[in-house]
């Protein structure tokens, strides 16, 4: 039988053995080295049944099918636009992906939809082997975002920041009450309120993802502030 070296979400370092056994499978952040298993990252280990991983605690956003994120307009050419998705690949938005009317290019300056320096929420349509991220606007939850601002996160710590079933953020959202938008590729995006502390409890997660106790602490953070507004 094999043997399992490490605690669910402990702190793991590049190098170190987190299990030994053929009966157990590295998964993403890890190698086998013969019979062990050994961690190619700093990050948060992760055993599920006989896969262990590790969540790297820093690293750039690598875009996957799927995905919902938070853009940046980057330039607009006749038929396309260019979108920052805080990735080292650009993502690209398709006319025909992102309105559902015929438009003669001919005539039409595209801007009018979306310009340089809009945000956007869209969705990853696919990802070529080149690295050419194509983005969608339809998703019934793809659109602009207009006003607020926005937060850039480690797009590993998105996870953290969402919670189980959403609990984390809807707690942001309830005592803050603010409209938040979390991208997995760590772009999030918040209005309302109360933005400055919404942003606080944000980066509060970012910082301690890794810590137990963290919806509690965020809690009392919250309460605390809030409570001094009062005063």
């Amino acid at each position: 039988m094999g043997e399992i070296l490490v605690e669910e979400r402990e702190l793991v370092i590049p190098g170190q053995t987190l299990a030994k056994g053929m009966d157990l499978l590295p998964g993403y952040g890890t190698y086998r080295d013969g019979e062990e298993i050994i961690s190619k990252v700093t990050g948060l280990a992760k055993i599920k049944e006989r896969i262990i991983s590790v969540i790297p605690l820093c690293g750039k956003y690598i875009p996957r099918p799927g995905d919902g994120v938070i853009g940046i307009i980057d330039d607009v050419q006749p038929t396309f636009w260019n979108v920052n998705i805080n990735s080292p690949y650009m993502g690209v938005l398709l006319l025909g992906e992102a309105v559902n009317e015929f438009v003669d290019v001919t005539k039409t300056d595209i801007s009018k939809y979306y310009d340089i320096g809009e945000i956007i929420y869209a969705k990853v349509l696919q990802v070529s082997k080149s690295g050419v991220v194509t983005l969608s606007m339809k998703d019934p939850k793809a659109k602009k975002l207009k006003g607020g601002k926005i937060v850039r996160i480690t797009p590993y710590k998105v996870p953290r920041v969402i919670g189980k079933s959403g609990s984390m953020v809807e707690i942001i959202k309830e005592k803050t009450k603010c409209h938040i938008i979390v991208g997995q590729n760590g772009i999030v995006w918040i209005k309302g309120e109360n933005e400055a502390l919404a942003t606080k409890a944000i980066l509060l997660i970012e910082k301690e993802s890794h810590i137990s106790g963290l919806t509690e602490k965020v809690c009392k953070m919250l309460e605390s502030e809030l409570n001094e507004g009062k005063d």
